[in-house]
């Protein structure tokens, strides 16, 4: 009865499932891909310069771990990401809010994001590098320009979709526009906000091998590139997988701060 009741509760939409099952699925899909992985590469179905072992991407990592390469690398590029994503929400977050929220924010502010939401990241390296330089700024800048609008955006739609009846019994309890605002919108949008900064993170961390294939120093992006024209597919997916990584655990720090910061919204 136990399996089948668990059976049933795993077909049932939004139903709650012992927190041992979703590890162990978890744990189980990873064991699979490990498993093909390892399968293909160790009975050679595709050739070492196309796909590596597991064990060469491993002992790459470790190698450049004992010189010291890897960590300067991977702190590089969080340097960027958090840098870049930062700067984006400290701006995007307020203005996301007013535009959701008031219509003459947002007949301003509409048209150049609708617009600029659309344009290519990619076609503006060359512009950031002729204007900024080739420094850190540089990678930066494709950050913030990458994950900015996007964040406007979806802000916007949060905002957007708080209550009305919310606001309205504020102003009947003799709450000022100030007091809704600051104390009634802001706090409403808390649990939205938190979820759109966790998806655009994962947006922030793709635009980061953009950011470091052109006219970089260091970073994963830039020994992914250097990796390539030396056929190191080791290290390319060494690098592929730490920033698999690094996404994976501000994904989890997100969760986190949501259930911290908007427990009341579950």
């Amino acid at each position: 009865m136990q399996r089948q009741s668990l059976w049933q509760r795993c077909l049932t939409p939004r139903a709650s499932i012992p927190s041992g099952v979703v590890w162990g699925a978890g744990l189980g899909i990873w064991g699979l891909i490990l498993l093909g992985w390892a399968l293909v590469t160790y009975h050679h179905f595709v050739r070492p310069i196309f796909l590596p072992t597991p064990d060469a991407v491993i002992h790459t990592g470790f190698k450049m771990a004992k010189d010291g390469s890897l960590w300067e690398n991977l702190w590089a590029s969080v340097q960027v990401v958090v840098y870049g994503f930062v700067l984006s929400s400290i701006v995007s977050i307020p203005v996301g809010i007013l535009m959701g929220s008031f219509r003459a924010v947002q007949s301003v502010c509409d048209p150049i994001v609708n617009f600029m939401r659309y344009l290519p990241v990619t076609a503006f390296v060359p512009l950031f590098i002729l204007w900024i330089g080739i420094g850190i700024e540089q990678r930066v800048a494709v950050i913030f320009f990458g994950v900015f609008f996007q964040q406007l955006v979806l802000i916007a739609d949060v905002s957007r979709n708080v209550s009305q009846d919310l606001l309205n019994a504020s102003y009947t309890l003799g709450a000022t526009r100030r007091d809704v605002v600051l104390h009634v919108l802001f706090p409403a949008c808390i649990p939205g906000v938190i979820d759109v900064l966790r998806v655009t993170m994962g947006w922030a961390w793709t635009y980061l091998v953009v950011a470091e294939m052109v006219a970089a120093q260091s970073g994963l992006g830039y020994i992914s590139l250097k990796a390539m024209r030396g056929f190191q597919v080791d290290t390319i997916f060494l690098a592929i997988s730490l920033i698999g990584l690094m996404g994976l655990l501000t994904d989890q720090a997100f969760k986190q701060l949501r259930l911290k910061m908007a427990s009341w919204a579950f």
